[in-house]
This record gives structure tokens, C-alpha cells and sequence, in this order.
């Protein structure tokens, strides 16, 4: 009975420090938002967006007012976006994208990550044959939408692909996806047919995978777990297979 007890303690300490780091980087984009074009979703697709991905990971609304509130401060520094690239050990490409107040502090971490576990960070843009940044919109596909039909109607706005993936509870959730240009088109395409995503995202795809050993792996998910503790990283990219 102990042990069930510090097992079920462990993994909610695990998903209170996994919905922190979310609220942080949500917070983030927000700010990003506002600084960029203003407190108003309505005319501001960025902060549209970045409020969606609030209510999917659940941040209290309060949160997420007060972090517009904030960023309509003048006197609040905006954060800068920076992406980093290099290569974790046995060959492996990582690609991190970082918003930072301090582009000293962030690079020194970035670059002592991976020294500490055998990688070595690149220059920038080394990794453009790896990755290719894509508008990816998941959301819950209800029982009477018809994929088939959404797919078809969605290809003007700029769908490339629609298919259905298992979230971490193991529910069903549609993925369109589209070129990193068609992210516009494809948001107000999905809005109008009156469908809520749960997240809107430009995410990088691997255009390719690295085959790893399962040992090969647990190396590299050292400096991957090292990346995305630290606040300063928005998202962290790699070329492992699932």
C-alpha cells in the first residue's frame, strides 16, 4: 500500500510539474501575441491561438488574463524567439525553439546541455534537410463529422494531410495538417465549419528518422528531458522515430 501510494504521489507531482511548464510557455506566447498585435483575439489570430492551447492543457482563465494584462504593459520587455540546432549523441538531430528575456542566459544553457551529455550544438540552419515547419491543428472529431467530406472541403485552405492519432488517455484526435503558409487559411477554414480545435501549433516534422538502439535512445532522451525543464524552451524537436 505504501508503495501505490508514493507511485500515484510521484505521478501527480509529474503532471502538476508538466501543466507548469505548459502554463509557462503558454504564458509566453501570449505575451509574444499581444506585444505583436494587440489584446483583442478577435483581430489578433496569434492570441487566438494561443488561448486555445490555454483551454487545452486547462490554464485557468485568470491566468490567462492576467498574462494579457501584463504583455499590454508598455514597460514589459517582449521575449525574443530563438532556434537552436545540433545533434545529441549516436547522430541524432534536436532542434530547439526558445523565447527568452536574456538570449546570453539561454544560449549558455542550451550549449551546456549539450555538452554534459555528449551532443554538439550546430550552427543555425544546419538542420533545414531535416526538419520541415508545418501547421498542425488537432481537435476532438465529433461523431457525426465526416473526415472524408472535411477533407476534401479543407483542401482550398491549404490541407496537405487529415488523419487520427491517440492522445495520452488514449482518445481519438483528427490532425490536419498544412504548409507553414497555409496556417491562416487552414485556422479561419476550421473556425468557420464550427469546429474547436484543442491546439494550434507550427510545428517542425522530421523529413526523415534516425534509427537508435533502445539504450542509443535513453541517451539522447537525457539532453531532450535537460532541454525542455529549462524555462527559456518553448518546444523541443527530434529526428528519433515514435
Amino acid at each position: 500500500m505504501g508503495r501505490a501510494f508514493e507511485f500515484r504521489k510521484e505521478r501527480k507531482f509529474k503532471r502538476w510539474a508538466k501543466m507548469a511548464v505548459q502554463f509557462t510557455r503558454i504564458g509566453k506566447d501570449i505575451v509574444m501575441a499581444v506585444k505583436e498585435a494587440g489584446p483583442h483575439p478577435e483581430t489578433n489570430s496569434r492570441l487566438r491561438t494561443a488561448i486555445q492551447n490555454a483551454k487545452a492543457v486547462n490554464m485557468p482563465k485568470d491566468r490567462v488574463d492576467a498574462a494579457i494584462k501584463r504583455a499590454s504593459d508598455k514597460s514589459m520587455a517582449n521575449y525574443e524567439e530563438i532556434v537552436y540546432e545540433g545533434y545529441a549523441p549516436h547522430g541524432v538531430a534536436v532542434l530547439i525553439e526558445t523565447a527568452t528575456d536574456n538570449t546570453n542566459r539561454t544560449v549558455a544553457n542550451v550549449r551546456s546541455y549539450f555538452n554534459k551529455t555528449n551532443g554538439t550544438l550546430g550552427k543555425t540552419g544546419s538542420l533545414d534537410f531535416v526538419f520541415n515547419r508545418k501547421s498542425v491543428f488537432r481537435f476532438v472529431p465529433a461523431d457525426d463529422l465526416d473526415l472524408e467530406e472535411l477533407e476534401f472541403e479543407l483542401i482550398d485552405a491549404g490541407l496537405e494531410e487529415l488523419y487520427v492519432e491517440a492522445d495520452e488517455e488514449g482518445n481519438d484526435i483528427a490532425v490536419a495538417q498544412g504548409a507553414f503558409e497555409s496556417f491562416g487559411s487552414l485556422q479561419k477554414a476550421l473556425e468557420e465549419k464550427g469546429i474547436e480545435l484543442k491546439s494550434s501549433k507550427l510545428e517542425r516534422i522530421a523529413l526523415s528518422h534516425h534509427e537508435v538502439t533502445e539504450e542509443q535512445a535513453a541517451d539522447v532522451l537525457k539532453l531532450i528531458d535537460k532541454l525542455e525543464e529549462d524555462d527559456d524552451v518553448q518546444a523541443v524537436y527530434h529526428n528519433m522515430p515514435d
